[in-house]
């Protein structure tokens, strides 16, 4: 599993404009099950994608088709996790365990 952080580099009225095609790409990624939760930060500087993928090059693709990242509106830090504890709730989305 995968932490996608993104930070803002810009303004948020600029980011704003990117927002619906954002959300495409977002709704692309969910249904393909790349995708499990995502939501912006609180204070707005940016945004956290929870992502289920193969590996970092797979995430490191994803995240080129993302408007933010074509119009260069934020960064991105991938951190790559194995969960070792998870409510059972969601042990759907865990592998391999």
């Amino acid at each position: 599993m995968f932490i996608i952080s993104l930070t803002y580099k810009t303004s948020l009225e600029n980011v704003e404009r990117f927002i619906p095609e954002h959300n495409d790409f977002l709704e692309k990624h969910y249904q393909s099950g790349n995708f499990i939760a995502s939501g912006r930060k609180e204070p707005r500087t940016g945004g956290i994608i929870l992502a289920d993928a193969i590996s970092k090059k797979e995430v490191e693709e994803i995240i080129q088709e993302d408007p933010f990242y074509i119009h260069q509106v934020a960064d991105y830090t991938i951190t790559e996790f194995i969960p070792s504890k998870y409510n059972e709730h969601f042990k759907f989305f865990i592998k391999n365990l």
